[in-house]
């Protein structure tokens, strides 16, 4: 077999040129986003201290997705990871949805993040209009994107790596605050219980914060898609979700325990900023500087992962017939290019909208996508469940990574994700986001069925789940050569073709073999 191609992927024609350490820092930078820097003060806000259980649960509820997703990308690796999942469990439509969801998702955050970093960078060069800050941020990044997988990786692994070094700085200068190590200090965790009590706005406040802290961690799932491009797609996703989520919630967790240790809860600088309120006591030189910087690397990092969530996501949609084939191309180093250039595109539409008509737009977007990414991951969870009961009955070796208690946690899983998107509806802060991404949701399922309605509904779904595994030795040499013109009808690239030819060459050794 060629060991350009992993055991269990398909010859897609994406490049590998992912190494560990970006599998890694991608999988821990992806979920610290500007969010955790900035927004994670209004959970503060409306649950006090106790703000610390409400990421807590979060954490545990994403964890718990992570692991099902985990268990299925180890079982049976493959490009566009829970979208396919989804595809084969519950069908073309779920599967469907579920994949333009996620990229809507991504285009969204493209357009946010480039708007994020553009206000950002007006603060040190006030004179250049937004607009063209932004677009000077996605011109950057689509790029380092259009190189290659490995470019990306790593503009990330450096991205990453700046904030997790700031978080781990800021963990430390905390813990010596709190145990009186610091020069001036005042340790002690009194701050916890002395403004109104640790829940001084009640345990429904604390239950309703859990809402907004799950989309705080939205950004992990990303590993298994780029599992796809990486050397060793298997070791490097059960790696990254072993540990990696973990370590995700201890510093969302321990971040806000330092927050509402050092500083009051209801100071109003906590509402703003909670990292530089903190900054300021500890007596930090150029706070604003230093928070600002750190902000932009994160925004920077998500606008990153974004551009290129969105061009793999189209890709996989492509190779099912869910999307147009213009956009399966790829380039000689095996990078999606006409879909990274859809995302930009859309982005700076978006940017541009929002320079014309102002905050009516941008708040038009964060409400469009703000509940979406919460619908894929109880897509997620439900895939898990039918797929890990077929596995069982049909490739029970494939199962090298299980989900906890199956099935009494996955279904608690379930009900949790569930109980989180309901309360959006309930909860005078989230409603409008519930709503406006139902209308997404809508939307997808309209042209889903418009689609099935012209016949391009794409593939059957039993031949997906039945297909054996690109490369493996159940490949007969019949079935090689209708992949190779099958990639060709597609347009596939020259690496594409020849990685399915190599293919075709072990299918016919492996046929000599047993004769």
């Amino acid at each position: 077999m060629d060991s350009t191609v992993p055991e269990h992927t398909d010859s897609s024609g994406l490049g590998k040129g992912l190494k560990r350490r970006h599998m890694n820092l991608i999988a821990l930078g992806g979920v610290i986003g500007a969010g955790l820097f900035v927004g994670s003060g209004v959970v503060i806000g409306g649950a006090g201290p106790a703000a610390i259980i409400s990421f807590l649960i979060a954490g545990i509820i994403t964890l718990l997705i992570m692991r099902m997703l985990a268990e299925m990308a180890v079982a049976r690796p493959v490009v566009g990871s829970f979208y396919v999942y989804a595809r084969q469990a519950l069908g073309r439509r779920a599967g469907f949805a579920t994949g333009w969801m996620y990229w809507y998702f991504f285009v969204i955050v493209v357009a946010v993040e480039a708007i994020a970093g553009g206000r950002i960078l007006q603060l040190w060069i006030p004179m250049v209009p937004l607009w063209m800050l932004s677009l000077g941020l996605m011109l950057l990044l689509t790029a380092t994107n259009m190189v290659s997988a490995r470019s990306y990786g790593e503009f990330e692994y450096w991205f990453s790596s700046i904030k997790v070094v700031a978080i781990v700085l800021f963990l430390g200068m905390g813990a010596l605050w709190i145990t009186g190590l610091w020069p001036d200090s005042t340790p002690g965790l009194g701050n916890l219980v002395s403004h109104g009590g640790f829940t001084p706005l009640g345990w429904g406040a604390v239950l309703a914060a859990v809402v907004p802290c799950v989309a705080f961690y939205t950004g992990a799932e990303i590993v298994t898609i780029a599992a796809a491009e990486s050397e060793e797609p298997k070791r490097a996703v059960a790696r990254a979700m072993r540990s990696i989520v973990a370590r995700i919630v201890t510093f969302y967790v321990g971040s806000i325990l330092v927050v509402v240790t050092i500083q009051p809860w209801d100071t109003e600088s906590v509402g703003v900023s909670p990292y530089a309120s903190v900054l300021e006591v500890l007596g930090i030189p150029g706070v604003a500087t230093i928070m600002n910087f750190i902000v932009l690397t994160a925004v920077l990092s998500c606008l990153n992962s974004a551009l290129y969530t969105t061009s793999r996501m189209l890709f996989a949609l492509t190779r099912n017939g869910d999307a147009p084939k213009f956009f399966t191309k790829l380039s000689r180093n095996g990078v999606p290019r006409r879909a990274i250039l859809l995302g930009t595109t859309i982005g700076y539409i978006s940017v541009a909208c929002t320079y014309v008509w102002g905050d009516i737009v941008f708040n038009f977007l964060v409400n469009s996508y703000g509940a979406v990414a919460l619908f894929v991951y109880l897509l997620i969870a439900v895939s898990q469940v039918v797929l890990r009961r077929r596995l069982e009955r049909e490739d029970p070796a494939a199962l090298q990574l299980r989900m906890w208690l199956f099935p009494w946690l996955s279904y608690a899983t379930i009900a949790l994700m569930a109980t989180v998107i309901l309360a959006m509806a309930f909860l005078p802060s989230t409603r409008s986001q519930f709503l406006m991404s139902g209308l997404t949701l809508i939307a997808i399922l309209i042209s889903y069925e418009v689609r099935k309605w012209l016949g391009k509904a794409g593939v059957d779904d039993e031949s997906l789940s039945a297909a054996p595994l690109v490369g493996s030795a159940d490949e007969s040499v019949s079935q090689a050569e209708k992949r190779i013109e099958s990639v060709e009808t597609l347009g596939g690239s020259d690496i594409e073709l020849a990685a399915a030819a190599q293919q075709e060459t072990n299918s016919h050794r492996h046929h000599r073999r047993q004769s």
